[in-house]
């Protein structure tokens, strides 16, 4: 049976432990506007970013070249703690994700038309990094991967749901849903001011987080991931918390 929806777009506020970053669960609510089980764990550096070390192994495994910018992996948002919504309890943690039956759950709510688009682009079996948002530390915690390919989000014709939308129709659905598996837990919590420290750092010196959309757009709650933002970010499990 179906579950009370839990990945919000609306009311969005920023991740705690980040103010200045203004990092979100969600993006804004602004539908006019424009708005992954094994996979190669890169070694970690010793530089201040740890990414020097790691693209000279990276371009030394693949010749030399520079990988082609492509999205094929994800990072999706959603509320570890409970907060009502017209009513409703949009908390949804990784716990939530494996309590579900086959620990898997559709990913509904989205209202932004990037956010939605970016569902839509998703492929079956591509990973994704479940992240915690919207709480006292936001950061990432698993892996889930895509196990159904976008279809009509069904929340939008419900009207006891707090992401109803009246101007839908269901001859011509406007908002979509995937259906994501979890995979594994990350090795340990990787926190969004490790990240951040990271990303600041590669802005300097032209590592894969120079363009992270978790800095760049921070209010979407469905993010795509660059193959190297992806690798880099799952090593830093390996490394040993600051």
């Amino acid at each position: 049976m179906p579950w009370p929806s839990r990945k919000r777009d609306k009311g969005a506020g920023a991740d705690k432990k980040e103010p200045d970053a203004k990092i979100a669960k969600t993006e804004e609510e602004t539908p006019d506007k424009e708005e992954e089980e094994k996979s190669t764990k890169p070694p970690a550096g010793s530089s201040k970013s740890g990414w020097k070390n790691w693209k000279k192994t990276k371009e030394s495994d693949a010749g030399g070249e520079e990988s082609k910018i492509t999205y094929c992996h994800w990072l999706l948002k959603s509320e570890p703690e409970s907060r009502l919504e017209k009513g409703v309890d949009v908390k949804f943690s990784i716990d939530d994700l494996k309590a579900q039956p086959n620990q898997t759950t559709f990913w509904d709510g989205v209202r932004n038309y990037q956010a939605r688009n970016f569902l839509r682009a998703m492929k079956l079996g591509q990973q994704a990094f479940f992240y915690h948002s919207n709480c006292k530390e936001p950061g990432i915690v698993a892996i889930v991967k895509i196990v159904k390919e976008a279809y009509p989000d069904h929340t939008q014709f419900d009207q006891k749901d707090p992401h109803y939308d009246s101007t839908s129709r269901k001859e011509n659905p406007k908002w979509s849903m995937v259906d994501v598996q979890f995979v594994r837990m990350t090795k340990r919590f990787i926190p969004l001011s490790e990240i951040k420290a990271h990303h600041l750092a590669h802005k300097a010196d032209g590592g894969p987080l120079k363009n992270m959309m978790l800095f760049t757009r921070q209010r979407l709650s469905i993010q795509p991931l660059t193959q190297e933002e992806f690798d880099f970010v799952l090593s830093l499990e390996e490394e040993k918390p600051h």
